[in-house]
């Protein structure tokens, strides 16, 4: 199997960036919160942007329906720090980005 790093400063593959993905990481601060990849020369930011795309997230839809338990259920799955990061949101609600930044 051929891997494929997204990140040579703490070895993190497109394959992990991913998973992440898939488990509600919907941007690259969750997906450094989860894995620390972009936070220290930062060159692999835009690639986990390109690998992210601009899709649904479903994390996202389902704080702007209001259905903040499901949010924190999903991200039971996910690394803490995002999981935090998605309690913060749900406590300051939708469209409150302080809070995720100091969650972050």
């Amino acid at each position: 199997m051929n891997r494929v790093y997204v990140c040579s400063c703490f070895g993190i593959t497109d394959k992990q960036v991913k998973e992440h993905a898939a488990a509600g990481a919907c941007t690259p601060r969750q997906i450094a919160s989860a894995t620390k990849a972009g936070t220290d020369c930062g060159s692999c930011v835009r690639t986990i942007q390109g690998l992210l795309g601009r899709g649904a997230c479903p994390r996202r839809e389902l704080l702007e329906k209001g259905d903040g338990a499901a949010v924190l259920a999903a991200g039971s799955r996910l690394a803490p720090a995002v999981t935090a990061a998605a309690a913060a949101v749900v406590t300051a609600g939708p469209g409150s980005g302080p809070a995720l930044a100091e969650a972050a």
